[in-house]
């Protein structure tokens, strides 16, 4: 008889053996459900702090979050909760299960529940009741291939991600920024305790909805806490103060026209982060709703702010308001077309002294002129005589500004633009004199660009919200960008703004449509528009006015005091009228002294469009006509101002696109561009 149990045993520990290989097998051969749910895109700042978010096709909150970005002291009240053997079972905690059996067997009623956290993960992933035998066993098998498959870590990331919160909330993350505004890394005891407790009836315990209901479930949860030992009787004893919130909060939606512009532009991305400083953006908006408060229910505002040494934007306001109310506040004016008014004035100045046309010391007349039928007029109608470039662009004049356009001609207004990575719209095929005063279209997203490259020395930078950026083109010298500069920030700030030598420029477009305001420190450049989005007049804005003081407000919310502006290049020539080269000392238009005759100086070589190698350096010119002395400019700088032969070796700046004026004692002139070598 003896001889048998060893047989029996083995026989026993053969079958027990068996069945375990055939009950994994069974569990291995379980088909899981998808563990990758639909989730929010999100969109966040160069911070990582989220800006906006999107709902799921079915329109929940699902928004990923990983136990490493949660509080600890949730994570051991939840496992403390709901499964306090979660870091030690296979998937089913058996004696936990055998004991709610046993319990509902005693009384006839579940007493306690046996559910784990990965059954109630596998739950969730299949949508499943928890009422039946049969979908209890379901959950169970599948608990137990999750716990094969995945980690601890990654079972517990899905319950996270998947608890219900009540109504169209799901995970933990959601739930946070909705009931109480913030992130869960940082969670108070009751705080946490709350969340532990929705997911086991999410509609009767949803604290915006049933907050009685809430508290009672929360005192419980904190009671087990503080029982296990997970928070102190201090903890706990804080607790007693805090209130259950009793309504929803929105989730973020900060900068909500250009997250909609990225998500748009990038389908499939999960994750966008943005160049924006989430900070400096509510602030803005706020401004921008600040600015409008009081001036009817149609004006309109939209900020934008760049950092114009890196190019990148660290706030888009597209409007007061993302709403569709009659400011119509879900139009991104930050990419609408609009007329600049007088914001484009300084791209004119500086091509012109890039050309050799003018100096910020030179005097040009502010007198009435007609270009056929086009007869400008200033913005008073009044006309100021003769007056210092300076102080014309200053003053916004309009009729130097048409004249320097006349020389340059509107096509390299058009090419200068385009050089600042603008995209101007014209009303016709030509561009004609007056894109000077507005007559193009634009967005106050190319605006600012334009005002960046101006301020980066003439060299455009893309201004950009994502990736790398790389330098564009030259637009003008580094010397007429800082001639410009420095005439803007001689410009006086608005009434009540400090007197700060920010450099900036006003503009107001026909019929009083658009109020503009751009300016730049060293660092950063802001824009800002104002206006209605159906483009009707407002009657009384100017941007002087209006706009002008949003931007000195907005440039205050960026940093408290100015960067200084840089130094005048070396080859800047800061001198009086009088000391001025004879040709440069006044402006003469086309229709005076400028146009072309038989004596006018021309250079006849190099050639227009030549590429031309240098000697030592230096370059070749042979001229012809003109009367004696000569002025040789190169890119607005004069070389030589005393020539008194038509041949001549001049020693060149460097190799690249140069402009090349020669102007006579008379003041006539011409000039080819060229490539040296």
């Amino acid at each position: 008889m003896r001889a048998r149990w060893p047989i029996a045993l083995v026989a026993a520990l053969w079958v027990a053996a068996f069945g375990l290989d055939r009950a994994r097998d069974w569990v291995a051969a379980t088909d899981l459900p998808p563990l990758t749910l639909p989730s929010s895109v999100e969109v966040v700042d160069r911070n990582d702090i989220l800006l906006r978010a999107y709902t799921v096709a079915d329109g929940r909150w699902r928004m990923t979050v990983t136990p490493d970005e949660v509080d600890p002291s949730y994570l051991a009240m939840l496992v403390a909760y709901e499964d306090k053997r979660f870091w030690q079972h296979d998937g089913v905690d058996w004696r936990s299960m055998a004991r709610a059996v046993a319990q509902a067997v005693r009384s006839g009623r579940v007493v306690s529940g046996g559910s784990t956290l990965t059954m109630q993960v596998a739950r969730l992933l299949e949508d499943s009741g928890t009422g039946k035998v049969s979908g209890k066993l379901r959950q169970m098998r599948v608990a137990l291939a999750l716990e094969q498959r995945l980690t601890k870590s990654q079972i517990l990331q899905l319950y996270l991600n998947l608890a219900p919160f009540g109504g169209n909330l799901e995970g933990l993350r959601a739930a946070s920024l909705t009931y109480f505004g913030k992130e869960p890394r940082r969670l108070t005891p009751a705080e946490a305790a709350l969340l532990v407790a929705i997911p086991q009836a999410p509609e009767s315990r949803r604290p915006d909805r049933h907050p009685g209901r809430a508290a009672e479930a929360r005192g419980r949860v904190l009671e087990r806490a503080l029982r296990d030992g997970v928070i102190s009787a201090e903890q706990a004893r804080q607790t007693q103060g805090e209130r259950v919130p009793d309504g929803r909060q929105p989730v973020p939606m900060l900068a909500p026209h250009l997250a909609d512009r990225v998500v748009a532009e990038n389908p499939g991305v999960p994750r966008l982060k943005l160049t924006i400083e989430a900070g400096l953006q509510k602030s803005l908006e706020a401004l921008a709703r600040e600015a409008v408060q009081a001036r009817g229910e149609q004006l309109q505002i939209a900020i934008l702010a760049a950092d114009h040494r890196s190019g990148e934007i660290l706030a888009s306001v597209g409007s007061a308001g993302f709403l569709a109310d009659r400011r119509q506040g879900f139009v991104d004016m930050t990419q609408a077309l609009r007329s600049p008014g007088s914001t484009l004035k300084p791209l004119v100045y500086g091509l012109a002294f890039d050309e050799g046309l003018a100096h910020p010391e030179t005097m040009i007349d502010d007198k009435p002129v007609n270009f056929g039928t086009y007869a400008p007029r200033n913005f008073d109608k009044i006309f100021r005589g003769t007056v210092r470039v300076r102080e014309a662009l200053q003053m916004s004049l309009n009729i130097p500004v048409v004249l320097l356009t006349d020389a340059l001609g509107p096509a390299k207004v058009i090419a200068g633009m385009r050089r600042a990575g603008m995209a101007p719209v014209l009303k016709g095929d030509e561009p004609g004199l007056a894109i000077s005063l507005g007559g193009v279209g634009v967005t106050l997203h190319d605006m600012v660009q334009l005002y960046a490259a101006i301020a980066r020395g003439g060299v455009a930078l893309p201004l950009r919200v994502m990736g790398d950026g790389a330098p564009g083109q030259r637009v003008m010298s580094a010397v007429a960008a800082w001639q410009v500069a420095d005439v803007l920030a001689g410009l006086p700030p608005p009434p009540g703004a400090p007197s700060n030598r920010l450099a900036y420029k006003t503009g107001t477009s026909y019929g009083h449509r658009d109020a503009w305001a751009i300016g730049f420190d060293g660092r950063y450049v802001v824009g800002v528009w104002m206006g209605r989005a159906d483009g009707t007049p407002v009657p009384g804005a100017f941007g002087a006015d209006t706009a002008a003081p949003v931007l000195f407000q907005a440039i205050g919310r960026i940093s408290r005091s100015l960067t200084p502006l840089p130094p005048a290049p070396p080859a800047t020539l800061l001198v009086s009228n009088a000391e001025l080269p004879q040709p440069l000392r006044r402006f003469r238009s086309r229709t005076a002294a400028f146009e072309l005759t038989a004596d006018a100086p021309v250079v006849t070589f190099p050639p227009e469009g030549a590429e031309v190698e240098r000697l030592d350096g230096q370059l070749l010119v042979k001229l012809r006509g003109g009367r004696l002395p000569l002025t040789v400019m190169v890119d607005g700088v004069p070389l030589r101002t005393d020539l008194r032969s038509r041949e001549a070796l001049l020693a060149m700046p460097g190799a690249g696109f140069v402009t090349l004026s020669v102007i006579d004692a008379e003041g006539r002139s011409s000039r080819v561009r060229v490539l040296l070598k």
